[in-house]
């Protein structure tokens, strides 16, 4: 039996390492997993003899990390349409569901900590998305978590010179994206572009507004709200419809929500929440949760949406509401 000050301790650093390991891979089920294969390592490991229990853990998980992303990035080239990052979401109290005719409250909670952070944002997880397994790793343990070279050179067995030059690698390549990527599935913006400060009374503001103009099927309204090159992207994974290619201009968008509550009335019901630290809505269907859409905004306009449709990206969604 692990002693109960080593659950202690795993525990302690389990945010952290859930951290790691969902930026490593866009999906909180592969991030559980990594997690879990971590917590028999340590059951297994003698922690008297280790100097720094933290270093160690980040260590194991980020190893393990790179060697399942080497998997999934095989497998999502086989992916049916687009893959999005599998959604965090915090539910607050005091955000309501919303009927036909409600309104929207975000209201998050201060312990959903990594679900605010920007770098968790669907567009910083699509970047990311363009760099090798090793790249991803050595940006990451350096932007987002401030690691030191001599750190990072120990957490992937590497020299320091080789992970400096992993990390310019990665900077090189996601700097390209904005000559390739302005018509494509992978994100418009640049990297830190979700970083930008806009408040969260402001995000709630423009949410209301948009369903307000979605509830009541005034398309102008909508348009106010869209930017005139809005995109929207979707994902079904081939287990449900979804569209195969990115709905490009807040022209065809409204006419998309206008078609649904025209076609669905009242059987549909949303509510709001945040998703990987943006506003966004989870669309009810006849009571079932049909899907999860993230709003992220530039200059006070909604400018992308994506449109998470895949019933296992939604599995541990359903399992949180049911809870809450």
């Amino acid at each position: 039996m692990v002693a109960s000050a080593d659950t202690e301790i795993f525990t302690k650093h389990r945010p952290r390492l859930f951290g790691v390991a969902y930026r490593m891979l866009g999906s909180r089920s592969d991030a559980d997993d990594v997690l879990q294969d971590a917590w028999l390592r340590w059951h297994g490991q003698d922690t008297a003899v280790l100097a720094s229990a933290e270093a160690w853990l980040v260590t194991v998980v980020t190893r393990l990390c790179i060697d399942r992303l080497r998997q999934v990035q095989q497998e999502r080239l086989s992916y049916v349409g687009h893959w999005l990052p599998e959604p965090l979401v915090d539910l607050a109290d005091a955000a309501p569901e919303i009927d036909l005719f409600g309104s929207a409250m975000l209201a998050p909670s201060p312990e959903a900590l990594l679900e605010q952070h920007s770098d968790v944002s669907f567009a910083y997880l699509l970047l990311l998305e363009r760099l090798k397994s090793e790249e991803r790793a050595a940006f990451l343990l350096r932007e987002v978590f401030d690691n030191d070279y001599p750190d990072i050179a120990a957490i992937l067995q590497k020299s320091e010179a080789g992970c400096r030059q992993l990390v310019h690698r990665a900077r090189e390549r996601l700097a390209r994206h904005e000559e390739t990527g302005k018509r494509s599935a992978t994100p418009r913006k640049p990297l830190r572009a979700a970083s930008s400060p806009v408040s969260r009374e402001a995000h709630d503001t423009l949410l209301q507004k948009f369903m307000q103009a979605v509830q009541s099927g005034e398309r102008e309204a909508m348009l106010g709200l869209l930017a005139e090159d809005a995109r929207l992207i979707g994902d079904g994974g081939g287990k449900v419809a979804s569209f195969p290619h990115p709905l490009f201009s807040g022209a065809r968008i409204s006419w998309l929500y206008y078609a649904n509550i025209r076609r669905f009335g009242e059987r549909i019901a949303y509510r709001a929440a945040w998703i990987n630290g943006s506003p966004g809505l989870l669309r009810y269907v006849d009571g079932k949760l049909e899907s999860a859409q993230v709003l992220e905004t530039d200059n006070g306009l909604i400018s992308e949406i994506y449109v998470v449709r895949n019933p296992d990206k939604l599995a541990a969604i359903v399992r949180q509401t049911l809870a809450a």
